[in-house]
């Protein structure tokens, strides 16, 4: 199911044996002095406190895939004239394990991360692998590293699938070389001590992604230019940006964006705006669209939506709540938006999110610790 037109062309070249790394081959070394462990509290901060090893494999335009290793953890050895540091030609992933009261490892909807980690490749020119093989790379790695999955809910370990380029020229060109490389990290929840909603500062002024552009790839370049933005508005009192194209509403932060409301037909809707160019295809994302959908309560759409339908909706107060969803919070209460110089409040039934935010949060969380059964479970035990 992994296969595509662009990878069995490759596969046809005459390049079997290099075209793919695969998991069966990997080199172990384990290391001799494992980390401590630090405490499972609120003093744990996000993708700080890496794991015991690192998982790398190169890549050259000459070979192909090397063979792929696991290692103790280490920095990375990079010419300067790494053609990462230099064009961007760097795409990453974001995925999380969980242990489940039985002490099985969980991960959630992997084959969409290892996915999507082939599409910003390609849009980079960064070389393609096998999906299945990576998957069971990741899967080995994940279980060598496993006394770092926390036995307490709402701990997890994240996992950092990275590409980069490592072509060694000062000019503008396909990367002849490139290390696909994966780091763990110990986490924690994102809200320890319940959620905290946030406010949005929307300017059109700013703009994270464009039509025709790669904003629908998880590559660098779609975040470091935010950094300074949300610095910006964090100074006025607001936590993440509301991004707009065209006065179309895409994502909020770093995350796909959701409103529940009554539309002008009276129907309640949970809306969010489709997938092209400009809005990133969120596994979070899918998932919400997939429940919603199968609960069947209410009318759920992917349509765009301007800034204007947006404001106007909760001035007559048809806005019930909205939300931001990725991997790091699963959603996120959204308590106010500025636009243009005013304030617009959005209900929150909780106290500090509402009804579908919060049965959201708890229902995924279910699935990815396991109490609920469910087909986007994947188990690492062997």
């Amino acid at each position: 199911m992994w296969s595509t037109l662009h990878s069995k062309l490759r596969f046809s070249s005459g390049k079997r044996l290099n075209s793919t790394f695969r998991a069966s081959e990997i080199v172990i070394d384990l290391t001799n002095n494992p980390k401590t462990m630090p405490a499972l509290d609120e003093t744990l901060i996000f993708g700080k406190k890496t794991t015991d090893h690192l998982f790398s494999v190169d890549w050259d335009a000459k070979r192909g895939w090397h063979t792929p290793q696991i290692t103790p953890y280490q920095p990375l050895v990079l010419d300067p004239t790494s053609s990462c540091f230099h064009y961007g030609t760097e795409c990453f992933e974001g995925m999380k394990a969980y242990r489940t009261a039985t002490g099985k490892v969980l991960l959630f909807r992997p084959e969409m991360n290892v996915r999507r980690l082939r599409k910003s490749a390609a849009a980079l020119a960064l070389p393609d692998f096998d999906g299945e093989e990576f998957l069971q790379c990741i899967r080995k790695f994940v279980d060598i590293d496993r006394r770092w999955v926390p036995n307490k809910k709402g701990y997890s370990m994240y996992i950092r699938p990275t590409m980069i380029g490592t072509h060694q020229q000062l000019g503008v060109t396909k990367p002849g070389k490139a290390k696909l490389f994966i780091v763990n990290a110990l986490v924690g929840p994102y809200f320890p001590t319940g959620f905290k909603p946030v406010a949005l500062y929307c300017d059109e002024a700013r703009v994270r992604a464009w039509p025709g552009g790669v904003g629908d790839k998880k590559v660098g370049g779609n975040y470091g230019p935010g950094i300074a933005y949300t610095d910006e508005i964090n100074k006025l009192g607001y936590q993440q940006l509301l991004w707009l194209v065209n006065e179309n509403v895409t994502e909020v932060g770093t995350m796909n964006f959701f409103v529940l409301w009554k539309n002008k037909e009276g129907e309640t809707e949970l809306i969010t705006a489709p997938l092209d160019s400009t809005i990133l295809e969120g596994v979070t994302r899918d998932s919400i669209l997939a429940l919603t959908k199968e609960w069947s309560e209410f009318k759920v759409s992917e349509r765009s939506f301007t800034i204007h339908e947006l404001t106007e909706a909760i001035e007559q107060g048809r806005v019930i709540e909205a939300f931001g969803a990725g991997t790091a919070c699963i959603v996120c209460p959204v308590k106010k938006i500025f636009y243009k110089g005013k304030d617009y409040e959005i209900p929150m039934k909780l106290g500090n999110s509402g009804l579908l935010t919060k049965r959201l949060l708890d229902h995924v969380l279910s699935i990815q610790y396991g109490e609920i059964q469910h087909p986007w479970s994947y188990q690492v035990d062997y």
